[in-house]
């Protein structure tokens, strides 16, 4: 993880492990991470134990540059009620048009239901 230095071309930023994109946020992010290796004294999670180790002195060489989480408003406060209001009119009148168009849907579903019956009325006799 944290070998840029010594190895730039096989640099991989976040190795493929549940725990890594589990803390990918906090191992790449701007804020401060505190890692807790768990170790066993048994020779039988020796081959765990070592891994832990080396996964933990790598990220402890992690340096973050920290960034600032700052919102760029693009528009001043006193916009946004009135972008709302507009947005608001906008979602009614395209409301009513999809309801008009949905009763000329109705109405001309009745009319050819009535121009079939009739049809179907002639057709039998």
């Amino acid at each position: 993880l944290a070998d840029r230095k010594k190895n730039p071309k096989n640099f991989i930023p976040y190795r493929d492990s549940k725990l890594t994109r589990l803390l990918k946020d906090s191992l790449g992010g701007s804020c401060k991470t505190i890692m807790i290796a768990n170790l066993s004294p048994s020779s039988k999670s020796y081959e765990d134990t070592y891994n832990t180790l080396k996964y933990a002195n790598r990220a402890k060489n992690i340096k973050v540059e920290l960034v600032d989480n700052v919102v760029q408003v693009e528009r001043h406060l006193s916009e946004y009620p009135k972008m709302v209001s507009v947005l608001k009119a906008e979602l009614a009148a395209l409301t009513k048009k999809l309801e008009d168009k949905n009763s000329n849907a109705h109405k001309m579903m009745q009319d050819f239901n009535e121009s079939y019956k009739m049809f179907d009325a002639k057709c039998r006799k």
